[in-house]
């Protein structure tokens, strides 16, 4: 199944503060539906970055699972990239192209 990288901004800090604690809920249900590998905030404060690690059958199905999160529920995601990513080296390899491969010289 593909992963993708997601990255967002929430420059509404008013909005951001109030639908925080369902998008935590939200980010704790898709771990443990398997759909989020990992995710979290960026330094930055002015406009709250975040990137998520996300499994999903495809972009139109990534999409739709995006679409849930409170945050864009309530239109305060801008920004949002968005990209196919093959983990090939680390943690993920095993959702990679080459699963078991290149881990090891």
């Amino acid at each position: 199944m593909p992963v993708y990288v997601v990255t967002y901004q929430h420059p509404n800090e008013r909005g951001w503060k109030e639908h925080l604690m369902p998008h935590i809920a939200w980010l704790q249900h898709q771990l443990k539906a398997g759909a989020l590998l990992a995710s979290g905030p960026f330094s930055d404060r002015t406009v709250r970055p975040a990137m998520l690690i996300i499994s999903a059958p495809d972009r139109s199905a990534l999409d739709r699972l995006i679409a849930t999160d409170p945050f864009a529920e309530h239109g305060l995601i801008d920004n949002m990239t968005v990209n196919e990513w093959d983990p090939i080296f680390g943690q993920f390899n095993d959702r990679s192209s080459m699963p078991g491969r290149m881990q090891h010289a």
